[in-house]
């Protein structure tokens, strides 16, 4: 063979050599970028959202009813959150004076129960001291609101939460305080006062100062003034950084996009070296994009929009496909892994009132934990939990409906346990599969047999469909099975890289690789 050939068919043999190690086969045994991925607690995690006040009766009630006083009403457990009427004197509605007398001691007697879930991750809603239910009203950010308890039971609850192999996320609330607090209320009356400039006050503003979307109990924050950024983030002794010492792993950051994103990245690199590795997960309800260059991650409101867009076909499956693939290539794969993936919260209704209908809503709830991201599930979602609007999507929690024959606690288990035995579901890359009537994607490693195929129906008939799966490792007749499927049956086989596949009326289908039995004999020796 002349020399000239020989240099060229050695150069392809390398290139082919070094495709195989970049897209299936690792060349050496260092650690993979998937392998670091997992090391990082905020990828893929699986969140357990509760709000203290509604989660656990407190077994200590009577001793705190004085911290109840009217106009707040103490309700008995069995009784459902409800609308309330407009209270101009306190410039509130009085379903936020509602309370269920939940606590941080009750919520440590269930940890227990949301370890067994399988959550990774305990988010709470504020718990820093202010006037209403909800707590967004801050009057004092460092200090625990009473009806839950002190700093010292906080941090009790943070090596209790740690103990069980568990992070706990905090809620910050740095956008406004409460018009209760001491410091606007010391602001507002005297223009002398050294937190004169940390709101801003004027006859120019309804009601005499800057409020959050025109809530009167919620009276902005200047953040373009050092000192209100020192006592929010920037100081080792700020509210950020203090509870991280008190063993927070995280923040979740309310109405984040209304920071900007300057002063995200400054709160956000101010966490980072508190505590390397804590999260700072912001409610940014826009298009993510760029915001994740300034923060660790967003609730994804943007993904939950395409998802459930899909779900009710006022989006095609193709133009899903779109959105999806185009509003992860903007983010970014590894932002998007550490991204809440909510269906509902504390703001929405409820899952069970989104999706009365069972078949999609556990289409919608497999997309939620197959999709890139941090699923969240917000307390009681997996026991059937229903709730309209807010207030009504925060009833206390129905400790009733918890026993093992709930076939929605059984439906939860499932889409966890889905998600704790697929490392392609926690921290693998997204790609399409070519479709055009099921939307259909694969998540996958560096290890092809981790790869995840799911396919979703959307429509109210059957679909069947010959799609293609573009990924060149996974082999010509390697057969498919059902990851729900306990059996292991085999559904369907790859034919170079095409699938025929039939997928039910408002259905999930996700899919998984197995090699075929040859005796012995393996196609995938060669790659991993």
């Amino acid at each position: 063979m002349p020399f000239l050939r020989k240099k060229i068919l050695l150069a392809c043999l390398l290139g082919a050599s070094a495709t195989a190690s970049i897209a299936g086969t690792p060349a050496t045994k260092s650690e993979s970028t998937y392998d670091k991925r997992e090391l990082d607690w905020r990828n893929g995690a699986i969140v357990y959202q509760v709000l203290v006040d509604r989660f656990v009766p407190s077994n200590h009630l009577d001793a705190k009813r004085q911290l109840y006083p009217a106009p707040k009403v103490l309700h008995d457990w069995s009784e459902p959150a409800k609308p309330g009427v407009y209270l101009p004197e306190g410039k509130l509605n009085s379903a936020e004076l509602d309370f269920w007398g939940g606590d941080l001691q009750s919520l440590s007697t269930q940890l227990d129960y949301i370890k067994q879930l399988g959550a990774d991750v305990l988010y709470l809603n504020p718990i820093h001291l202010a006037y209403t239910n909800h707590k967004y009203d801050a009057l004092d950010f460092m200090a625990i609101s009473p009806e839950y308890g002190t700093r010292a039971e906080f941090k009790t609850l943070a090596v209790d939460v740690h103990q069980r192999g568990m992070k706990l996320v905090l809620d910050g609330v740095f956008n406004h305080m409460g018009r209760n607090s001491e410091k606007f209320q010391d602001a507002f009356r005297n223009p002398t006062s050294p937190w004169r400039n940390w709101f801003a006050i004027g006859p120019q503003y309804e009601g005499g100062a800057r409020v959050w979307t025109g809530f009167q109990n919620l009276p902005e924050l200047n953040l373009d003034n050092a000192a209100v950024r020192d006592y929010i983030y920037a100081s080792p002794n700020s509210v950020v950084q203090s509870y991280l010492r008190d063993g927070a792993d995280g923040w979740r950051l309310d109405t984040a996009f209304e920071l900007g994103p300057r002063y995200l990245r400054d709160l956000t690199d101010a966490a980072h070296r508190q505590k390397p590795g804590s999260l700072v997960v912001g409610e940014i309800v826009n298009y993510p994009g760029k915001w994740l260059q300034s923060i660790d991650a967003v609730m994804n409101f943007g993904l939950r929009q395409i998802v459930l867009g899909l779900a009710s076909e006022q989006l095609s499956v193709t133009k899903s496909a779109r959105m999806t693939e185009r509003l992860i290539q903007d983010a970014g794969i590894e932002p998007m892994l550490k991204s809440w993936m909510i269906i509902d919260n504390h703001d929405l209704p409820r899952i069970a009132n989104q999706f009365p209908e069972k078949s999609q809503r556990r289409m919608v709830q497999a997309m939620q934990f197959t999709l890139p991201g941090a699923p969240n599930i917000y307390y009681g979602a997996e026991l059937g939990m229903n709730g309209g609007p807010d207030p009504e999507n925060r009833s206390p929690m129905r400790w009733d409906l918890m026993n093992a024959q709930n076939p929605e606690l059984i439906w939860m288990k499932q889409l966890i346990n889905l998600r704790k035995t697929n490392r392609a579901l926690r921290v693998g890359d997204f790609r399409l599969v070519e479709s055009e009537k099921l939307f259909a994607y694969e998540r996958y490693t560096d290890k092809v047999l981790e790869t995840v195929i799911v396919v979703v129906n959307p429509a109210d008939h059957e679909v069947t469909e010959r799609v293609m799966i573009a990924n060149p490792f996974l082999m010509d007749q390697t057969p498919l099975v059902d990851a729900f499927d306990p059996t292991g049956k085999e559904r369907m086989t790859i034919e170079s890289g095409f699938l025929t596949v039939t997928v039910p009326a408002r259905t999930t289908l996700v899919l998984k690789p197995t090699e075929h039995n040859f005796g012995g004999y393996s196609r995938y020796k060669h790659v991993s």
